[in-house]
């Protein structure tokens, strides 16, 4: 196998889960929150740091003011000069791109799709799902109210679109900005599992032939 493979997805849709089935099929890695702890060591940041911006971009000027008084390891002058949520989106674009280069692997979200454009190797998912499925699934998940799940689905949601659209070229969620946008809520995790690998499968196919 020699397909790196990425995964947008909406909240509740079972895009991480998703992924770590596909991984486990083909045996390879999934990276999801395993890629921030990745990131602060390849870049000299904390990790905290980097959760603390994971997929959400800030624009508070104050706070980025404050931040940027410390070294976080990065020393040109441009850099330097940088947000701190900026520097955190790069150490995480560096960390994606080697990762890639490692072989082939699953990513789960922040931009990995953007990160990896122009890779031949790369099929680009973006798993999303009904509405009643989504809260569904959180209410279960988290132990939420129906209306405390759907705040959070939106919230969340909304963060990783800000995210993905102001780093990325793309729009989050649109299909032109994919390979393939696949309805969980239509087959189940376990059906969109199954298509997943039939696609990767057929991708790597074409690839040899």
């Amino acid at each position: 196998m020699n397909t790196v493979i990425t995964i947008g997805r909406q909240f509740g849709s079972g895009g991480r889960e998703i992924g770590e089935k596909v991984a486990d099929y083909f045996g390879i890695k999934c990276y999801d929150k395993e890629l921030l702890t990745r990131a602060a060591k390849e870049s000299g940041f904390c990790e905290e740091m980097i959760q603390c911006h994971d997929e959400r971009p800030t624009n508070s000027f104050l706070y980025n003011l404050v931040m940027d008084t410390y070294s976080f390891g990065y020393n040109t002058s441009s850099f330097v000069d940088m947000p701190i949520s900026h520097k955190v989106f790069l150490a995480q674009f560096d960390t994606i791109k080697n990762i890639a280069k490692e072989g082939p692997c699953i990513i789960v979200g922040r931009c990995a799709d953007y990160a990896l454009h122009d890779l031949n190797n790369c099929i680009h998912f973006f798993i999303y799902g009904n509405e009643d499925c989504k809260v569904k699934r959180i209410m279960q998940k988290y132990d939420l109210t129906e209306d405390k799940a759907r705040d959070m689905i939106v919230k969340k949601d909304k963060q990783r679109q800000s995210y993905y659209n102001y780093y990325s070229s793309k729009k989050w969620g649109r299909a032109d900005s994919y390979d393939f946008c696949l309805n969980s809520s239509v087959l189940g995790v376990e059906g969109t599992v199954k298509l997943i690998i039939q696609i990767i499968e057929d991708f790597e196919e074409r690839n040899r032939s």
